[in-house]
């Protein structure tokens, strides 16, 4: 693999062969790293539609994690239509869960699957909660189904009537047993935060440090996914961050680490930790280079004839020279080609990538070079 990557989760910007030499090009900020994959733990490849992209999770039933169904591609729904329905699980851990539409005979099974990720919702992170009453579109979903089917989820979910979904804090009160109370905030480092296992861990500040009593606050603690702060987007691979945090405690008594931000309240987002940038709302083309989804990162080769702004080819230029000197380092062979970094939460959803795709997109820049945001098939 090549050196410490992006925020695009497991394996980030190091991964093998082709541009900035190795690809492990855009490693080496403050803040953001290639988190090795624990020991250990084993991730079954996905042979069907699964209910969310990483591999092993799906519907929750009698034994076990179940299978989304699929449909044919040319399926008929109204995209337009707005649904309503009932939450039947949500896992706020997993980060999805199924609905039960109103509405009979729409949809296989008169359900569907709903991601966080299309929840309309003002909460850290989006989550719904069992025997709600929601409002929805249906969609088609490619995913790693074949050609010809498709499944089906529910977007832009929110209460009926069109409000956003508002639950965090209140559900937190209701439920979390905090030490020092829902407000008190403490601070540390963020050791790291592995994207793929959804899981971190924060070496708190000394001063905050007791042994004793039953709310005593070790020295290090343990963080969720659900709980790291990354203003309603999925956060990424991070490594000796300064935060500050809450402690709730579970049902048997270990202390977790609660809304994790950085210091002053600001979420963990790639525009704090990478000064990212948009370069404007001008879409440019490409084609898809390489695309890891298990980790959810990949390259895209811009258009040749479209050249990109003179500011944006200089960085372009200096990361890619950039990273064939840190392949030669270390004994690879590096490259001139130049290509564009991307990261699944920079890709439309319903788009699953693929090499050799046509895709659109626009440009963005940070403190490692330059990427493509807001991607779209052709």
């Amino acid at each position: 693999p090549g050196g410490p990557g992006g925020m695009g989760g497991m394996g980030g910007p190091g991964g093998p062969g082709g541009a900035g030499g190795g690809f492990g090009g855009r490693g080496g900020g403050k803040g953001v790293v290639q988190i090795p994959v624990p020991g250990g733990i084993q991730v079954p490849t996905p042979t069907v539609v699964r209910a969310t992209p990483p591999a092993g999770e799906g519907e929750r039933g009698g034994g076990g994690w179940g299978r989304v169904p699929t449909v044919p591609a040319d399926f008929v729904i109204d995209a337009e239509k707005r649904f309503t329905g009932t939450v039947t699980f949500f896992s706020k851990l997993k980060g999805y869960g199924f609905i039960e539409l109103q509405d009979k005979g729409v949809v296989p099974d008169d359900r569907l699957f709903v991601q966080w990720r299309s929840i309309k919702s003002a909460d850290r992170f989006p989550f719904l909660m069992k025997d709600m009453e929601v409002e929805f579109q249906v969609a088609k979903w490619q995913g790693s189904a074949a050609k010809d089917q498709v499944s089906l989820r529910a977007v832009d979910v929110t209460l009926p009537g069109g409000a956003i979904v508002l639950l965090q804090d209140k559900v937190d009160a209701e439920k979390k047993v905090f030490i020092g109370g829902q407000e008190m905030r403490y601070s540390g480092i963020l050791k790291f935060y592995n994207p793929r296992y959804g899981y971190g861990y924060i070496t708190v500040d000394p001063q905050f440090v007791t042994a004793d009593g039953e709310d005593a606050v070790p020295s290090e603690i343990r963080v969720e996914r659900s709980e790291v702060n990354a203003g309603g987007h999925n956060p990424g691979a991070m490594q000796e961050v300064q935060v500050e945090f809450g402690i709730w405690k579970t049902s048997r008594d270990v202390p977790k680490a609660y809304n994790v931000t950085l210091p002053g309240g600001a979420p963990l987002t790639l525009e704090a930790l990478e000064h990212r940038q948009g370069v404007g709302p001008h879409m440019y083309r490409g084609e898809v280079s390489l695309w890891n989804w298990q980790s959810g990162w990949g390259f895209i080769k811009p258009e040749p004839t479209v050249p990109l702004p003179p500011d944006v080819q200089v960085k372009l230029t200096k990361q890619t020279q950039d990273a064939k000197k840190r392949a030669e380092e270390r004994g690879r062979t590096g490259s001139d080609e130049e290509l564009l970094y991307v990261r699944r939460d920079d890709v439309v959803p319903g788009v699953r990538l693929q090499k050799g795709m046509q895709v659109m997109f626009q440009l963005y820049v940070d403190d490692k070079g330059v990427g493509a945001t807001q991607v779209q098939a052709i």
